[in-house]
């Protein structure tokens, strides 16, 4: 990669975490070549985090790339970004470079998601990474995750 392409690259990247740092969301497969994920990947990914919210009603969120020095703040500091939905979130960060992975839950999420759940989804991803399969690792995190939050129990009866 040439430099100018380098600083092209961290030219969009700045950009897409101000756009985030104002609040404007970044939404479906984001991505491009030097994306560890393809669209293929990305698409399913989405598709999990589409179906997690839709079975549990927590706000499932997944971060891939560097989360600097203090990895747990940095992730808790993703979640804050959410704002009011921080509450009722469940983020799943990885960094494969740094072979961390943090998962961050939310005070309502919390309730519904044990430390125990959240340690196998770590172990799981770990796995996963180790042999090369991050999307994989994601995917099966995520959706241990959401099955540990279980479903919304149907008010409409009560």
């Amino acid at each position: 990669m040439a430099h100018g392409e380098l600083s092209a690259r961290l030219t969009e990247l700045e950009a897409r975490q101000e756009s985030h740092n104002r609040g404007y969301a970044i939404v479906g497969p984001q991505g491009d070549v030097d994306s560890p994920l393809d669209r293929e990947q990305l698409e399913l990914l989405d598709d999990v985090l589409i179906e997690a919210e839709r079975k549990t009603g927590l706000r499932f969120t997944a971060y891939l790339g560097g989360l600097g020095s203090d990895t747990r703040s940095t992730a808790e500091d993703l979640l804050k970004s959410l704002g009011h939905e921080a509450p009722v979130a469940v983020l799943l960060a990885v960094s494969p470079a740094q072979r961390v992975v943090e998962v961050v839950t939310g005070g309502e999420a919390s309730r519904r998601i044990s430390d125990r759940a959240a340690r196998l989804a770590v172990l799981t991803v770990t796995a996963a990474c180790g042999v090369g399969e991050i999307a994989d690792g994601m995917v099966n995190g995520l959706r241990i995750l959401a099955d540990q939050a279980g479903t919304l129990p149907d008010r409409s009866n009560w």
